[in-house]
C-alpha cells in the first residue's frame, strides 16, 4: 500500500459513526480541512473510494462498507494494547464516558459523581443522560446503562437493580378533578406518556401494562420532563418512585398499581482490560447496592413487595434469555 497512514482509519471510522465530516473533526478535535485531507489519503493509499461525497453528508461506497470490520478490527486491537498500559497502583487518568436513561443518571449517578472524583482526582468523566439506546461499539460510550439486557453483540450486561413505578398525580390536579379510587376511574383523566415513535426502550410501555384503553393526551420523550407535566398539573403519569417521591407536590395513587423494571450495567468485550472502566463499573454497583432497596423500591413493608420483585426478576430473565 502507498503511503499507508493507520491514524486514517481512527479517522474513517470517526466520519462513518458520525455521518457528517464537520462533526466527526469536531469529535476528534481537529478542523475539517485536516480530517477531509486524512479521508483522501486513505482512499488514495487504498487506490478506493470509500465515500460518496453528498451535501447531506458522507455516504459509504461499497469499498466503504467493507473496510468498516477490518478498521474496527485495528481500533479494537489497539484499545486492548493501551489498556494494558494503565496501571491502578498509580491511580486512575484519562477519560470515562458513560451513557445512562435521564432519570436514572440525574437522579441517582450524578450525585455519585463526587465521591468518583474524591477517590479518583485525575479521571474525567463524561455523563450523558438521554434518553436513548448507547452503541458501545461505535465507541458511543464506555459504560451504558440499559433498561434490557442486549441480546446481541460482544457486550457484557449485569443486572444492577429492579425498581418500581407507580401512578402520580399534583395535589393541585386532585382538588380539581375526580377522585381517583380504583383502576376503572383512570380512564376519565387526562394523561401524560411517551412520544410512542421515541420510545427508545419497550419497557417504557407503561400505559398498556395499566390497561389497554388508556392514551395520553401530552407526549413527552424524556421522563423528567413528563414529571414536570405531571407537577404542572396536566393530567396523569407513570413515574419512578425513586424520583417522584422527592417532588412534593405529587402524590401517588392507587398503591395498588405497581410495576416494576430493571437497569443493566453494560460495557463491551474489547473494554474488559480497560482499568478505569472495570473500577468504574464496579464503583457503579458498589453504589447501587449501597443506597439500598428502599432507594428503588416504595418503602410499603410486607412480603408482597418481594414476591412482586421476584415475580418481575423472573419475567426479565425470561425475556433477555
Amino acid at each position: 500500500m502507498n503511503k499507508f497512514d493507520w491514524n486514517d482509519l481512527q479517522a474513517f471510522l470517526a466520519v462513518v459513526r458520525a455521518g457528517r465530516l464537520t462533526v466527526a473533526a469536531r469529535q476528534l478535535g481537529i478542523d475539517h480541512s485536516t480530517l477531509s485531507r486524512r479521508i483522501v489519503g486513505l482512499e488514495q493509499s487504498l487506490g478506493a473510494a470509500l465515500f460518496d461525497r453528498r451535501s447531506a453528508g458522507y455516504a459509504l461506497t461499497v469499498e466503504g462498507e467493507r473496510l468498516i470490520p477490518e478498521a474496527e478490527a485495528m481500533e479494537s486491537l489497539a484499545v486492548r494494547i493501551h489498556a494494558r498500559q494503565d496501571d491502578p497502583a498509580q491511580g486512575l487518568t484519562g477519560s470515562i464516558r458513560i451513557g445512562t436513561p435521564e432519570a436514572w443518571g440525574t437522579y441517582f449517578l450524578a450525585p455519585q459523581l463526587d465521591l468518583l472524583a474524591q477517590r479518583h482526582p485525575e479521571l474525567e468523566v463524561e455523563l450523558i443522560p438521554n434518553p436513548r439506546m448507547f452503541s458501545l461499539s461505535k465507541r458511543e460510550a464506555d459504560i451504558a446503562i440499559s433498561m434490557t439486557r442486549p441480546e446481541q453483540g460482544r457486550l457484557y450486561a449485569r443486572r444492577l437493580n429492579d425498581y418500581e413505578l407507580g401512578i402520580y398525580a399534583a395535589r393541585d390536579y386532585l382538588r380539581r378533578k375526580p377522585a381517583v379510587e380504583d383502576k376503572s376511574q383512570l380512564e376519565a383523566h387526562p394523561w401524560v406518556g411517551y412520544v410512542e415513535d421515541l420510545m427508545w426502550s419497550r419497557e417504557l410501555d407503561y400505559l398498556s401494562e395499566i390497561s389497554p384503553a388508556l392514551r395520553p393526551r401530552i407526549r413527552i420523550s424524556n421522563i423528567i420532563s413528563q414529571m414536570a407535566a405531571v407537577v404542572g398539573g396536566a393530567g396523569l403519569g407513570v413515574l419512578p418512585c425513586f424520583m417522584a417521591r422527592r417532588e412534593k407536590k405529587l402524590v401517588r395513587l392507587l398503591q395498588q398499581v405497581k410495576l416494576y423494571r430493571s437497569y443493566w450495567l453494560i460495557t463491551h468485550a474489547d473494554a474488559r482490560d480497560i482499568v478505569r472502566v472495570n473500577v468504574v463499573a464496579d464503583f457503579i454497583a458498589e453504589r447501587v447496592e449501597a443506597e439500598g432497596v428502599s432507594f428503588w423500591i416504595d418503602d410499603d413493608g410486607g412480603v408482597a413487595r418481594d414476591v412482586a420483585r421476584e415475580a418481575m426478576s423472573k419475567k426479565r430473565r425470561g425475556k433477555s434469555g
